[in-house]
């Protein structure tokens, strides 16, 4: 499978407590099976999750407790270290300078200037997700942030992102703009992830983030067997334009979103 083009989401990982327990949860809610790649154990070890045989994400433990519970997307590059300078000279940080990952790839881990955490990954013998926008794999990605200008500022000095508008406030209850790579028509069609604006709605000590979406194939029984297996639900299923959505938390409390999309 070749490489991601420079700026689209390339993978996911889940940072958490108990590994064991999230193979459980996501066997379970996903349909996911795993394997173990204990690689270098400077890395940790590293839990690879696959639909169908083919990867769709991975759970890896927290190195350090102090460290959030989460969900983290990847976004690929051809050279991680001009990308992460790019990252500084925009007013981001890089919280994990590039680090070499045999013979997988490199890596790094940054911020944009709301404090907003995404990875960066060089691929070599690992490409990323061997599917997506599947039912039970990765669909969709979104920063949510409280300045608009500074986020749109900076993603598309970093990534070259051009973008397009996922259609009015009033059509989505959201102020959302899309990101589509370099070189395409911008707008939902080309779309890669996007920029939602937080809203009064959203608690006030909920710093800016990104939300990871999954491909479900029913958004309500995907929900209950959520709460079924520990976890909560943060955002019960509701309509959008794309289709059924509901965000959730793991039995750890990793936050991830699942969608029931339409046929468009």
């Amino acid at each position: 499978m070749g490489g991601y083009p420079e700026g689209a989401p390339c993978w996911a990982e889940a940072s958490l407590s108990d590994v064991a327990a999230g193979r459980r949860f996501y066997g379970e809610l996903f349909g996911w099976t795993f394997d173990e790649d204990t690689g270098d154990a400077r890395y940790g070890q590293y839990t690879n999750a696959y639909r169908d045989g083919r990867r769709v994400a991975a759970l890896q433990p927290k190195r350090d407790g102090r460290m959030p519970t989460t969900w983290t997307v990847y976004f690929a590059t051809p050279d991680v270290r001009a990308l992460a300078t790019r990252i500084r000279a925009a007013g981001g940080q890089v919280i994990t300078d590039p680090m070499p990952v045999p013979p997988h790839g490199t890596m790094a881990v940054a911020a944009d200037p709301g404090g907003a955490v995404f990875g960066l990954w060089q691929a070599d013998a690992h490409a990323g997700f061997e599917l997506s926008r599947r039912p039970g794999s990765f669909c969709w990605t979104e920063v949510y942030t409280r300045d608009k200008d500074q986020a749109d500022a900076f993603y598309e000095a970093v990534f070259g992102y051009l973008g397009g508008s996922a259609g009015s406030a009033e059509m989505l209850g959201a102020d959302i703009r899309t990101w589509s790579l370099p070189g395409t028509e911008p707008g939902p069609g080309t779309a890669v992830g996007a920029r939602s604006l937080m809203s009064q709605a959203f608690p006030a000590a909920l710093p800016d983030h990104f939300l990871l979406y999954f491909l479900v194939e029913d958004c309500d029984a995907t929900a209950a067997a959520c709460t079924r297996l520990g976890g909560r639900v943060r955002a019960e299923p509701f309509d959008i334009p794309y289709g059924r959505m509901a965000v959730l938390n793991d039995n750890q409390g990793a936050t991830f979103a699942v969608l029931r999309g339409t046929d468009a």
